[in-house]
């Protein structure tokens, strides 16, 4: 290769290379979605039926978060039961129960987490409390969340199909 021609396929190589450097840097990263909790522990409920059923990992989460606001825009309250999960729709009821000490609870979902790996349920400090929780920190439980019943849709959500209620759509 003559000496002419070296510079000019160093040029095509740092070319080439700025150009990928600037066209990976204009994709657009969009954080996906939360990985699901523990798939071979959730059960889907049956047809006709508005249960879902989980066991896994709880903990309990309550004074440095006393008073902030949580993901429904709710104030946490870590004296009233509530709870933080990472898929279920905000305002599901759900009843949480202790499989080592078989006490139960129920709970509104109104924040997002845990966000530790292994856990499924953050327990406000009372809800821990009524279920045996608070002394070990993380325990096994149930999740039976019951679906939260769908909102009575105004006529231009019904026509988006936006409505999960059939007796709300034409």
């Amino acid at each position: 290769m003559s000496l002419v021609h070296k510079p000019m396929v160093w040029g095509y190589i740092i070319g080439v290379t700025v150009l990928g450097c600037i066209a990976g840097c204009s994709l657009k990263h969009e954080p996906g979605p939360l990985p699901p909790a523990s798939p071979a522990h959730k059960k889907a409920a049956p047809a006709g039926k508005s249960t879902t059923t989980q066991v896994g990992m709880a903990s309990w989460y309550g004074p440095g978060f006393h008073g902030q606001e949580t993901a429904s825009g709710e104030t946490f309250d870590q004296h009233a039961l509530t709870a933080a999960h990472r898929a279920l729709p905000l305002g599901t009821e759900a009843t949480v129960t202790n499989l080592e000490t078989g006490q139960s609870v129920t709970v509104k979902i109104n924040d997002r987490g845990p966000y530790v790996p292994g856990r499924h349920l953050d327990l406000s400090k009372a809800a821990a409390q009524q279920i045996g929780l608070i002394k070990q920190g993380v325990g096994k439980v149930k999740i039976e969340a019951k679906r939260p019943a769908a909102k009575t849709c105004a006529p231009f959500q019904r026509n988006a199909g936006k409505c999960r209620n059939s007796s709300n759509s034409r």
